[in-house]
């Protein structure tokens, strides 16, 4: 498990150099002058320009702009937005907007994804399973951006049940946003968890464990789900970083001072090194919780062994 563990973080290098070239050179390929912009409507002197121009390293080819980056980054330094900022104090400010975010969804992937589809699973045929079919495939069916706008207005403008925007109110400033950000993700864990479920009810250690006078509720929670998880705990460990990305709309959306709203900003304003720095770390996030996920493989399936 130790050489697994180790050969996979050995991997991650390559991955994280290539997705923060891809994303460099996205960003270099948009149109328009960064420096300009900053300036807005007012006139920036040529001399000003051309200082901060330099500064940036703008004028230098794609590759020599990203061997700069590069050599910064493995010295720590995440390099500075136009304004002088640092990126690592943006990533620090931001990130645990963003955590607390994903977790409120993860929270409710988990606790109504499967909670609704074990009962699901267990009452095919039901009204509530039809019932769970046709909610979660509205819900999919939905965008993000149009649930949001929709929640937004009827449960915050007019019920005034939730806050519309912004983290003011504390923990509860994130329930509602973290519900939107995990609608789609806890459709597919609902169905998930019904199919997986439904096929484990099937198989033939569970008939022999009910053969053997087994509690329902024992034959169901020791010997069914258990095996029925593995499927589900797979998708919601690559989603948390997926999730981490897709917060990007759901803040702009919520107006939520977290990650996803900084790479909005970032990518407006041309700010390179803070888009390529974010979007590195949440490339980091998915194959790291892709990485437990596989460890946990073992956990839930004994038979599962990593040479």
């Amino acid at each position: 498990m130790g050489r697994y563990v180790a050969r996979r973080l050995l991997l991650t290098i390559p991955v994280l150099i290539g997705a923060s070239f891809l994303i460099f050179a996205m960003v270099y390929a948009l149109p328009g002058d960064p420096i300009r912009a900053l300036a807005g409507d007012r006139p920036l002197p040529a001399s000003v320009q051309a200082a901060l121009t330099a500064e940036f390293n703008l004028d230098d080819p794609l590759l020599v702009q990203y061997a700069k980056y590069v050599g910064g980054l493995l010295q720590g330094d995440f390099g500075t937005d136009f304004r002088g900022r640092p990126v690592l104090d943006t990533i620090s400010q931001r990130l645990p907007v963003t955590v607390t975010l994903t977790a409120v969804a993860i929270f409710f992937e988990i606790l109504i994804g499967i909670t609704a589809g074990v009962l699901a699973g267990l009452r095919r045929g039901s009204f509530f399973d039809n019932l769970v079919l046709v909610s979660t495939t509205l819900v999919v069916s939905i965008p993000v951006l149009v649930l949001g706008f929709v929640s937004q207005y009827v449960l915050g403008v007019r019920l005034g049940w939730f806050p519309v925007a912004g983290i003011t109110q504390g923990l509860y400033s994130y329930l509602l946003p973290g519900f939107i950000l995990a609608a789609t993700s806890l459709a597919y864990v609902t169905r998930l968890t019904r199919t997986s479920l439904a096929d484990s009810l099937r198989a033939d250690y569970v008939r022999t464990a009910r053969a053997k006078g087994l509690a329902p509720r024992t034959v169901v929670v020791r010997h069914t789900l258990r095996n029925s998880l593995i499927p589900v705990v797979t998708f919601i460990g690559a989603d948390i970083g997926g999730l981490l990305g897709g917060a990007i709309i759901t803040e702009a959306v919520f107006n939520i001072p977290g990650l996803g709203r900084a790479v909005f900003d970032a990518v407006s304003q041309q700010e390179g090194a803070v888009v390529v720095g974010i979007i590195t770390l949440m490339v980091f996030f998915f194959i790291f919780f892709n990485l437990v996920v596989d460890v946990l493989y073992a956990v839930l399936d004994p038979r599962i062994r990593y040479e």
